[in-house]
């Protein structure tokens, strides 16, 4: 006669589950899920490189000793995390480019005439400065503007 584990079954490992129980998860899972949101937290619905690198550390901690993970197998994944870094690594430098052009689009400007749009307006004026950042500005007499509104420069 063979003894029932906990999980309710003889003699061993249960390697599937039922849909009461697949369902049961489910439902912890989604409870948990709702439970982020409520704490602060917001769930994502992206990963990122650090979330891919727990994931497989959490996989290779909790694989099956007697069936380990295949060798092609773990270095496809080591593959796709090298990818990933190096990509999230070239969107932060094409970011960084991309600051620079619209920085350097804006110092050309500086003593150039310029038409700028202004809602359903259109105004115009010498360039004297600029600011720097993420959205950079164009000063015109007194005023502010964002390099975006420009619609025509003028040279000399």
């Amino acid at each position: 006669m063979e003894v029932e584990n906990a999980m309710g079954v003889a003699g061993g490992f249960k390697p599937t589950m039922s849909p009461e129980e697949i369902a049961q998860n489910k439902m912890i899972v989604d409870s948990y899920n709702k439970s982020l949101n409520t704490n602060g937290r917001v769930a994502q619905q992206s990963l990122g490189k650090d979330d891919f690198l727990k994931l497989l550390i959490t996989q290779l901690s909790n694989q099956n000793p007697t069936d380990p993970l295949d060798d092609t197998e773990f270095i496809a994944q080591m593959a796709q995390f090298s990818q990933l870094e190096q990509v999230t690594n070239m969107n932060a430098n094409f970011e960084k480019l991309n600051d620079s052009l619209t920085a350097n689009q804006a110092v050309s400007t500086i003593g150039k005439k310029v038409e700028l749009g202004i809602g359903d307006t259109v105004t115009g004026g010498i360039v004297e400065a600029v600011t720097y950042g993420a959205n950079p500005q164009v000063k015109v007499g007194n005023m502010y503007y964002d390099l975006k509104q420009i619609q025509a420069v003028y040279g000399d």
